[in-house]
């Protein structure tokens, strides 16, 4: 929410921020010359201070935002939140979310943070005036429990249309991509080094890796091998920077969110900018089914680790594994 602040001009005249306390968005706005209203969650008022928030208070906020004229809400977060806003207000009036969660599978968010400033000036500003009906996706928890990444669709909410500046919706694996990859992973075990750690990201192409090693990891989160032994599973950040600490050389292994292209900075935020410069920028390898890349439709990959810098020295091209002996040059650009 900071980076997007920070790249957009003041309010035209006549606007200002509706915010919650605290957590909430008055903290963030505080040093704006904009006007500002803070909205208390209930009558006796939380107007100042930090609170621990919960899903009930976004609610809430988002509720009272509408009852206040919002014209647009503006929120943080992931999915979850996607669904918190969707549950308050439904489609009655524009949002835009800011990219910050785990799983962000919605098209309600922008692109990046950058890209929500962007697309949140053109709209107030009125060079954009069309909106656009789009999901509200989360992960089906019942599906993750049989070891399957399935999204459910909660319902829609209305964005300002500009396909450009939002990320599109997860696309769904099927099937067919089994046996691209099986291949894949072939590929992948019978090029790794020993007493080097391999860091597995997210995802079913990565499940695959893990599957014909007879390893049993996470589907969801990210998995640290070393001599194709499960060493850590479904590891935090901190467990990782600790096992990156230890001297090994270490190589990367993440795949694309189908229909969005990213590669870093969804669904894998336990790879923080430090845990990527010490893994290495030129350590990292990216596996995809052909499907999959596919849906890119010829745009590049994307990286969104919240280092700007970082980004960019991420951009370029890398060789994508397609399958067994097949590599693709890709792009990949900051989103």
């Amino acid at each position: 929410a900071s980076q997007c602040l920070e790249h957009m001009e003041a309010l035209p005249e006549g606007w200002c921020w509706l915010t919650g306390p605290g957590e909430l968005g008055s903290d963030l706005l505080e040093e704006r010359d904009d006007g500002i209203e803070v909205i208390p969650l209930s009558d006796t008022g939380r107007k100042t201070g930090y609170i621990t928030t919960s899903a009930e208070d976004t609610q809430i906020l988002a509720h009272k935002m509408k009852q206040a004229g919002a014209e647009l809400i503006l929120f943080a977060g992931g999915d979850g939140t996607a669904r918190d806003v969707l549950d308050a207000i439904g489609k009655t009036l524009p949002v835009l979310g800011i990219p910050a969660g785990v799983k962000i599978h919605s098209p309600v968010y922008a692109r990046s943070p950058v890209a929500a400033a962007t697309l949140t000036e053109r709209f107030l500003s009125g060079q954009l005036k069309q909106t656009r009906e789009v999901e509200v996706m989360d992960l089906d928890e019942d599906a993750l429990r049989q070891q399957e990444v399935k999204c459910r669709l909660y319902g829609y909410m209305t964005v300002p249309d500009d396909s450009s500046l939002t990320q599109g919706a997860k696309a769904r694996s099927r099937g067919c991509d089994t046996q691209y990859a099986e291949a894949v992973a072939v590929d992948v075990i019978d090029g790794l080094q020993p007493d080097c750690l391999y860091i597995l990201g997210p995802g079913t192409t990565t499940a695959a890796i893990k599957r014909e090693m007879g390893i049993e990891g996470s589907l969801v989160g990210v998995d640290v091998l070393l001599n194709q032994t499960l060493l850590a599973k479904d590891v935090s950040e901190p467990e990782l920077l600790s096992l990156l600490a230890g001297g090994r050389p270490a190589r990367l292994i993440v795949t694309m969110i189908g229909g969005q292209g990213f590669i870093l900075g969804r669904g894998n935020l336990q790879l923080s900018p430090e845990a990527l410069r010490r893994i290495g920028c030129r350590n990292i390898t990216v596996v995809a089914t052909p499907r999959k890349l596919d849906t890119q439709l010829g745009r590049p990959l994307l990286v969104d680790t919240g280092d700007p810098h970082l980004d960019q020295l991420l951009s370029g091209y890398l060789p994508v594994i397609t399958g067994y002996n097949n590599r693709m040059i890709y792009p990949v650009q900051a989103a």
